[in-house]
Protein backbone atom coordinates (compact mmCIF):
# COMPACT_ATOMS: atom_id res chain seq x y z
CA UNK A 1 0.00 0.00 0.00
CA UNK A 2 1.05 3.58 -0.64
CA UNK A 3 -0.02 6.55 1.44
CA UNK A 4 0.05 9.87 -0.46
CA UNK A 5 -0.56 13.15 1.32
CA UNK A 6 -1.63 16.47 -0.17
CA UNK A 7 -4.62 18.27 -1.57
CA UNK A 8 -6.85 15.57 -3.05
CA UNK A 9 -9.09 16.36 -6.05
CA UNK A 10 -12.71 15.26 -5.56
CA UNK A 11 -15.75 16.19 -7.67
CA UNK A 12 -17.01 18.34 -4.80
CA UNK A 13 -13.74 20.20 -4.19
CA UNK A 14 -10.36 19.71 -2.53
CA UNK A 15 -9.71 17.57 0.52
CA UNK A 16 -6.68 18.21 2.67
CA UNK A 17 -5.66 14.66 3.46
CA UNK A 18 -4.33 11.50 1.93
CA UNK A 19 -4.93 8.65 -0.49
CA UNK A 20 -4.38 5.04 0.51
CA UNK A 21 -3.71 3.05 -2.64
CA UNK A 22 -2.70 -0.30 -3.98
CA UNK A 23 -3.54 -1.06 -7.60
CA UNK A 24 -6.79 0.72 -6.84
CA UNK A 25 -7.70 3.53 -4.48
CA UNK A 26 -8.45 2.00 -1.07
CA UNK A 27 -9.42 5.11 0.88
CA UNK A 28 -9.68 8.88 0.56
CA UNK A 29 -9.15 10.50 3.94
CA UNK A 30 -9.22 14.15 4.91
CA UNK A 31 -11.19 17.29 5.49
CA UNK A 32 -12.57 19.86 3.09
CA UNK A 33 -9.83 22.32 2.22
CA UNK A 34 -10.52 26.05 2.29
CA UNK A 35 -7.10 27.07 0.95
CA UNK A 36 -5.76 24.27 -1.30
CA UNK A 37 -3.02 26.48 -2.71
CA UNK A 38 -1.30 26.64 0.66
CA UNK A 39 -0.33 22.95 0.69
CA UNK A 40 1.83 22.98 -2.44
CA UNK A 41 1.11 19.37 -3.40
CA UNK A 42 -1.91 18.27 -5.39
CA UNK A 43 -3.14 14.71 -5.95
CA UNK A 44 -5.31 14.63 -9.07
CA UNK A 45 -6.81 11.93 -11.30
CA UNK A 46 -4.60 10.71 -14.12
CA UNK A 47 -5.09 12.65 -17.34
CA UNK A 48 -6.92 11.00 -20.25
CA UNK A 49 -5.96 12.22 -23.73
CA UNK A 50 -8.55 11.22 -26.34
CA UNK A 51 -6.61 12.72 -29.25
CA UNK A 52 -2.83 12.23 -29.53
CA UNK A 53 -0.79 11.33 -32.61
CA UNK A 54 2.72 11.18 -31.21
CA UNK A 55 5.43 12.54 -28.98
CA UNK A 56 9.07 12.11 -28.06
CA UNK A 57 9.95 11.52 -31.71
CA UNK A 58 7.40 8.74 -32.26
CA UNK A 59 4.13 8.57 -34.20
CA UNK A 60 1.13 6.22 -34.05
CA UNK A 61 1.54 5.48 -37.77
CA UNK A 62 5.11 4.17 -37.32
CA UNK A 63 5.06 0.78 -35.57
CA UNK A 64 4.44 -0.91 -32.23
CA UNK A 65 7.68 0.33 -30.69
CA UNK A 66 6.70 3.90 -31.59
CA UNK A 67 3.26 3.62 -30.00
CA UNK A 68 4.85 2.30 -26.80
CA UNK A 69 7.46 5.06 -26.88
CA UNK A 70 4.88 7.85 -27.18
CA UNK A 71 2.81 6.20 -24.44
CA UNK A 72 5.83 6.33 -22.13
CA UNK A 73 6.62 9.91 -23.13
CA UNK A 74 3.13 11.19 -22.39
CA UNK A 75 2.88 9.17 -19.17
CA UNK A 76 5.75 11.22 -17.76
CA UNK A 77 3.58 14.29 -18.36
CA UNK A 78 0.60 12.95 -16.43
CA UNK A 79 -1.30 11.09 -19.15
CA UNK A 80 -2.29 7.72 -17.69
CA UNK A 81 -4.72 6.70 -20.48
CA UNK A 82 -4.94 7.73 -24.13
CA UNK A 83 -6.45 7.06 -27.52
CA UNK A 84 -3.71 6.56 -30.11
CA UNK A 85 -4.84 8.72 -33.00
CA UNK A 86 -4.32 7.92 -36.66
CA UNK A 87 -3.87 10.34 -39.52
CA UNK A 88 -5.44 10.32 -42.98
CA UNK A 89 -3.40 7.89 -45.05
CA UNK A 90 -3.83 5.11 -47.61
CA UNK A 91 -6.34 2.58 -46.28
CA UNK A 92 -3.83 -0.24 -45.84
CA UNK A 93 -1.61 2.05 -43.74
CA UNK A 94 -4.54 2.92 -41.50
CA UNK A 95 -5.44 -0.73 -41.05
CA UNK A 96 -1.84 -1.55 -40.14
CA UNK A 97 -1.81 1.25 -37.57
CA UNK A 98 -5.07 0.03 -36.02
CA UNK A 99 -3.63 -3.48 -35.74
CA UNK A 100 -0.60 -2.03 -33.95
CA UNK A 101 -2.77 -0.05 -31.53
CA UNK A 102 -4.72 -3.22 -30.82
CA UNK A 103 -1.50 -5.05 -29.92
CA UNK A 104 -0.40 -2.32 -27.51
CA UNK A 105 -3.86 -2.09 -25.96
CA UNK A 106 -3.93 -5.82 -25.31
CA UNK A 107 -0.36 -6.02 -23.94
CA UNK A 108 0.41 -2.85 -21.95
CA UNK A 109 4.00 -2.32 -20.91
CA UNK A 110 5.69 -0.87 -17.87
CA UNK A 111 5.52 2.92 -17.43
CA UNK A 112 3.22 3.26 -20.46
CA UNK A 113 0.04 5.30 -20.46
CA UNK A 114 -2.70 2.75 -21.02
CA UNK A 115 -3.71 2.76 -24.68
CA UNK A 116 -7.47 2.32 -24.51
CA UNK A 117 -7.89 2.05 -28.26
CA UNK A 118 -7.76 4.29 -31.29
CA UNK A 119 -9.17 7.60 -32.39
CA UNK A 120 -9.67 7.30 -36.16
CA UNK A 121 -9.04 10.85 -37.42
CA UNK A 122 -9.56 10.47 -41.14
CA UNK A 123 -9.92 9.38 -43.83
CA UNK A 124 -13.64 10.20 -43.63
CA UNK A 125 -13.09 13.97 -43.71
CA UNK A 126 -13.61 16.81 -46.18
CA UNK A 127 -10.78 17.21 -48.72
CA UNK A 128 -11.13 21.00 -48.55
CA UNK A 129 -10.73 21.04 -44.76
CA UNK A 130 -7.68 18.85 -44.32
CA UNK A 131 -5.82 21.08 -41.90
CA UNK A 132 -2.53 19.20 -41.53
CA UNK A 133 -3.98 15.89 -42.75
CA UNK A 134 -2.46 14.40 -45.93
CA UNK A 135 -4.74 14.22 -49.02
CA UNK A 136 -5.92 10.60 -48.69
CA UNK A 137 -9.59 11.14 -47.87
CA UNK A 138 -12.09 8.34 -48.53
CA UNK A 139 -15.84 7.94 -48.67
CA UNK A 140 -17.25 6.26 -45.59
CA UNK A 141 -18.91 3.34 -47.35
CA UNK A 142 -20.77 0.76 -45.27
CA UNK A 143 -18.07 -1.77 -46.16
CA UNK A 144 -15.20 0.39 -44.89
CA UNK A 145 -17.07 1.32 -41.73
CA UNK A 146 -17.86 -2.35 -41.08
CA UNK A 147 -14.17 -3.21 -41.54
CA UNK A 148 -13.21 -0.66 -38.89
CA UNK A 149 -15.92 -1.78 -36.49
CA UNK A 150 -14.99 -5.48 -36.80
CA UNK A 151 -11.50 -4.77 -35.54
CA UNK A 152 -12.96 -3.55 -32.24
CA UNK A 153 -10.22 -1.04 -31.43
CA UNK A 154 -11.65 2.33 -32.60
CA UNK A 155 -13.41 4.18 -29.79
CA UNK A 156 -13.74 7.61 -31.44
CA UNK A 157 -14.03 8.49 -35.13
CA UNK A 158 -13.66 11.96 -36.64
CA UNK A 159 -15.83 12.43 -39.69
CA UNK A 160 -17.28 15.23 -41.80
CA UNK A 161 -21.10 15.20 -41.75
CA UNK A 162 -21.21 16.99 -45.11
CA UNK A 163 -19.37 14.25 -47.02
CA UNK A 164 -21.22 11.64 -49.09
CA UNK A 165 -22.40 8.86 -46.77
CA UNK A 166 -21.23 10.89 -43.76
CA UNK A 167 -24.60 10.86 -41.95
CA UNK A 168 -25.15 7.16 -42.62
CA UNK A 169 -21.62 6.33 -41.46
CA UNK A 170 -22.14 8.32 -38.26
CA UNK A 171 -25.17 6.22 -37.39
CA UNK A 172 -23.37 2.98 -38.31
CA UNK A 173 -20.45 3.88 -36.04
CA UNK A 174 -22.74 5.00 -33.22
CA UNK A 175 -24.68 1.74 -33.30
CA UNK A 176 -21.36 -0.05 -32.81
CA UNK A 177 -20.56 2.04 -29.73
CA UNK A 178 -17.99 4.31 -31.40
CA UNK A 179 -18.09 7.99 -30.38
CA UNK A 180 -18.75 10.22 -33.40
CA UNK A 181 -16.70 13.41 -33.41
CA UNK A 182 -17.49 16.06 -36.02
CA UNK A 183 -14.45 17.66 -37.60
CA UNK A 184 -12.42 18.54 -40.68
CA UNK A 185 -15.65 19.70 -42.24
CA UNK A 186 -17.36 22.49 -44.16
CA UNK A 187 -20.78 21.50 -42.83
CA UNK A 188 -23.49 23.98 -42.01
CA UNK A 189 -25.06 24.05 -38.57
CA UNK A 190 -28.10 22.33 -40.03
CA UNK A 191 -26.04 19.47 -41.43
CA UNK A 192 -24.17 19.06 -38.16
CA UNK A 193 -27.32 19.18 -36.05
CA UNK A 194 -29.02 16.55 -38.21
CA UNK A 195 -26.13 14.14 -37.62
CA UNK A 196 -25.99 14.90 -33.89
CA UNK A 197 -29.67 14.10 -33.57
CA UNK A 198 -29.41 10.96 -35.69
CA UNK A 199 -26.53 9.64 -33.58
CA UNK A 200 -28.42 10.23 -30.36
CA UNK A 201 -31.52 8.48 -31.69
CA UNK A 202 -29.51 5.26 -31.82
CA UNK A 203 -28.02 5.83 -28.36
CA UNK A 204 -24.69 7.25 -29.54
CA UNK A 205 -22.41 9.97 -28.22
CA UNK A 206 -21.33 13.05 -30.21
CA UNK A 207 -18.22 15.18 -29.89
CA UNK A 208 -16.34 17.86 -31.76
CA UNK A 209 -12.76 17.32 -32.92
CA UNK A 210 -10.44 20.17 -31.84
CA UNK A 211 -13.28 22.70 -31.65
CA UNK A 212 -12.78 25.86 -33.75
CA UNK A 213 -10.03 24.24 -35.84
CA UNK A 214 -10.77 22.72 -39.28
CA UNK A 215 -14.52 23.37 -39.07
CA UNK A 216 -17.03 26.10 -39.87
CA UNK A 217 -17.07 28.80 -37.21
CA UNK A 218 -19.74 30.60 -35.23
CA UNK A 219 -21.27 33.75 -36.73
CA UNK A 220 -24.56 35.43 -35.95
CA UNK A 221 -26.37 34.27 -39.08
CA UNK A 222 -24.14 31.28 -39.86
CA UNK A 223 -23.57 29.33 -36.65
CA UNK A 224 -21.60 26.56 -38.38
CA UNK A 225 -20.44 23.36 -36.72
CA UNK A 226 -19.06 25.31 -33.74
CA UNK A 227 -22.47 26.84 -33.08
CA UNK A 228 -24.24 23.52 -33.48
CA UNK A 229 -21.94 21.79 -30.99
CA UNK A 230 -22.08 24.62 -28.46
CA UNK A 231 -25.89 24.69 -28.64
CA UNK A 232 -26.11 20.94 -28.03
CA UNK A 233 -26.07 20.31 -24.27
CA UNK A 234 -25.13 16.65 -24.76
CA UNK A 235 -22.23 17.14 -27.19
CA UNK A 236 -18.62 17.00 -26.03
CA UNK A 237 -15.92 19.31 -27.36
CA UNK A 238 -12.15 18.81 -27.65
CA UNK A 239 -9.92 21.86 -27.24
CA UNK A 240 -6.21 22.20 -28.07
CA UNK A 241 -5.13 24.72 -25.45
CA UNK A 242 -1.51 25.34 -26.42
CA UNK A 243 -1.59 29.12 -26.78
CA UNK A 244 -1.76 28.89 -30.58
CA UNK A 245 -4.85 26.96 -31.68
CA UNK A 246 -7.54 28.65 -29.55
CA UNK A 247 -7.83 32.08 -27.95
CA UNK A 248 -8.28 32.00 -24.15
CA UNK A 249 -11.62 33.83 -24.43
CA UNK A 250 -12.90 31.27 -26.93
CA UNK A 251 -11.78 28.54 -24.57
CA UNK A 252 -13.58 30.10 -21.61
CA UNK A 253 -16.75 30.39 -23.68
CA UNK A 254 -16.68 26.65 -24.35
CA UNK A 255 -16.13 25.84 -20.67
CA UNK A 256 -18.96 28.19 -19.68
CA UNK A 257 -21.28 26.38 -22.10
CA UNK A 258 -20.00 22.87 -21.32
CA UNK A 259 -18.23 22.66 -17.96
CA UNK A 260 -18.75 18.88 -17.80
CA UNK A 261 -18.25 18.16 -21.52
CA UNK A 262 -15.17 20.14 -22.50
CA UNK A 263 -12.11 17.95 -23.09
CA UNK A 264 -8.52 19.10 -23.00
CA UNK A 265 -6.53 17.22 -25.65
CA UNK A 266 -2.99 17.49 -26.93
CA UNK A 267 -3.35 16.59 -30.65
CA UNK A 268 0.41 16.16 -30.18
CA UNK A 269 2.62 15.15 -33.09
CA UNK A 270 5.95 13.33 -32.93
CA UNK A 271 7.85 16.58 -32.30
CA UNK A 272 6.28 17.05 -28.85
CA UNK A 273 9.16 17.09 -26.38
CA UNK A 274 11.74 17.38 -29.15
CA UNK A 275 14.04 20.27 -30.18
CA UNK A 276 13.23 22.68 -33.00
CA UNK A 277 13.74 21.34 -36.49
CA UNK A 278 11.92 19.47 -39.26
CA UNK A 279 9.66 16.52 -38.54
CA UNK A 280 7.55 14.19 -40.64
CA UNK A 281 3.77 14.21 -40.33
CA UNK A 282 2.11 11.69 -42.61
CA UNK A 283 4.73 12.21 -45.30
CA UNK A 284 4.66 15.99 -44.95
CA UNK A 285 7.61 17.90 -43.53
CA UNK A 286 6.70 20.26 -40.74
CA UNK A 287 8.85 22.99 -39.28
CA UNK A 288 8.96 23.20 -35.49
CA UNK A 289 10.00 26.53 -34.05
CA UNK A 290 8.95 28.68 -31.11
CA UNK A 291 6.57 26.10 -29.70
CA UNK A 292 4.67 25.66 -32.95
CA UNK A 293 4.62 23.07 -35.73
CA UNK A 294 3.67 24.37 -39.16
CA UNK A 295 3.40 23.04 -42.69
CA UNK A 296 5.36 24.83 -45.44
CA UNK A 297 2.22 26.83 -46.30
CA UNK A 298 1.99 28.13 -42.73
CA UNK A 299 -0.87 25.99 -41.40
CA UNK A 300 -0.61 24.69 -37.85
CA UNK A 301 0.30 21.01 -37.91
CA UNK A 302 -0.93 19.42 -34.72
CA UNK A 303 0.67 20.59 -31.51
CA UNK A 304 3.68 20.10 -29.26
CA UNK A 305 1.43 19.95 -26.22
CA UNK A 306 1.40 17.60 -23.24
CA UNK A 307 -1.55 17.23 -20.91
CA UNK A 308 0.20 18.76 -17.92
CA UNK A 309 0.92 21.86 -19.99
CA UNK A 310 -2.70 21.93 -21.19
CA UNK A 311 -3.81 22.01 -17.53
CA UNK A 312 -1.37 24.84 -16.78
CA UNK A 313 -2.64 26.73 -19.85
CA UNK A 314 -6.22 26.33 -18.62
CA UNK A 315 -5.28 27.84 -15.27
CA UNK A 316 -3.45 30.65 -17.03
CA UNK A 317 -6.61 31.25 -19.12
CA UNK A 318 -8.58 31.89 -15.94
CA UNK A 319 -9.87 28.54 -14.70
CA UNK A 320 -9.26 27.29 -11.20
CA UNK A 321 -7.01 24.25 -10.94
CA UNK A 322 -10.04 22.23 -9.85
CA UNK A 323 -11.87 23.18 -13.06
CA UNK A 324 -8.83 22.53 -15.23
CA UNK A 325 -8.33 19.03 -13.81
CA UNK A 326 -11.97 18.22 -14.54
CA UNK A 327 -11.34 18.84 -18.26
CA UNK A 328 -8.28 16.56 -18.29
CA UNK A 329 -9.51 13.50 -16.39
CA UNK A 330 -13.13 13.24 -15.26
CA UNK A 331 -14.68 14.70 -18.43
CA UNK A 332 -12.72 12.46 -20.86
CA UNK A 333 -13.58 9.44 -18.69
CA UNK A 334 -17.27 10.30 -18.91
CA UNK A 335 -16.99 10.83 -22.68
CA UNK A 336 -15.51 7.37 -23.17
CA UNK A 337 -17.88 5.72 -20.72
CA UNK A 338 -15.09 4.68 -18.34
CA UNK A 339 -16.25 3.77 -14.86
CA UNK A 340 -12.91 2.53 -13.50
CA UNK A 341 -10.92 5.76 -13.74
CA UNK A 342 -11.29 9.53 -13.98
CA UNK A 343 -11.74 10.35 -10.30
CA UNK A 344 -10.00 9.35 -7.06
CA UNK A 345 -12.61 7.18 -5.41
CA UNK A 346 -12.31 3.86 -3.58
CA UNK A 347 -12.34 0.98 -6.05
CA UNK A 348 -11.09 2.99 -9.02
CA UNK A 349 -7.69 2.47 -10.61
CA UNK A 350 -4.93 4.27 -8.76
CA UNK A 351 -4.07 6.43 -11.76
CA UNK A 352 -2.77 9.52 -10.00
CA UNK A 353 -0.78 12.62 -10.92
CA UNK A 354 1.12 14.47 -8.20
CA UNK A 355 1.58 18.16 -9.02
CA UNK A 356 3.80 20.54 -7.07
CA UNK A 357 3.01 24.15 -6.17
CA UNK A 358 3.89 25.37 -9.70
CA UNK A 359 1.75 22.60 -11.25
CA UNK A 360 4.73 20.67 -12.53
CA UNK A 361 4.46 16.88 -12.51
CA UNK A 362 6.24 15.47 -9.46
CA UNK A 363 5.14 11.84 -9.88
CA UNK A 364 2.69 9.71 -11.84
CA UNK A 365 1.11 6.47 -10.67
CA UNK A 366 -0.42 4.03 -13.15
CA UNK A 367 -2.37 1.34 -11.36
CA UNK A 368 -0.60 2.35 -8.16
CA UNK A 369 2.90 1.98 -9.63
CA UNK A 370 5.15 5.10 -9.67
CA UNK A 371 6.72 5.63 -13.09
CA UNK A 372 9.07 8.60 -12.67
CA UNK A 373 12.46 7.64 -11.29
CA UNK A 374 13.71 10.22 -8.83
CA UNK A 375 15.74 9.89 -5.64
CA UNK A 376 13.46 12.39 -3.95
CA UNK A 377 10.30 10.61 -5.08
CA UNK A 378 11.62 7.16 -4.20
CA UNK A 379 12.47 8.33 -0.69
CA UNK A 380 9.06 9.99 -0.33
CA UNK A 381 7.23 6.88 -1.45
CA UNK A 382 9.32 4.70 0.88
CA UNK A 383 8.47 6.92 3.82
CA UNK A 384 4.79 6.96 2.89
CA UNK A 385 4.42 3.20 2.58
CA UNK A 386 2.05 1.73 5.11
CA UNK A 387 3.10 -1.27 7.14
Amino acid sequence: MINLQGQVWTPQGWLSGRLVCGETVEAVLGEKSTSPGAAGRYLVPGFIDVHVHGGGGADVMDDEAAVRHLARFHARHGTTSLLATTITAPWNHIQAALATVQQVRDRPGDAEARVLGAHLEGPFIHPQKLGAQPPFTAEATPELVAEVVRRGVVRVVTLAPDRPRGPEAAVQFARAGVRVSLGHTLATAEQATAVQEAVRRVGGTVGGTHLFNAMTGLLGREPGVVGSLLADPEAYAEVILDGHHVHPTSFRSVVAAKPDRTLLITDAMRAAGMPDGQYDLGGQMTQVSGGQARLPGGSLAGSLLTMDEAVRQAVQAGLSLHQAVRLAGPNPARYLGLSDRGTLQPGQRADIVVLNETLQVEQVYIGGVPIIESDTIIKTVALDRLS
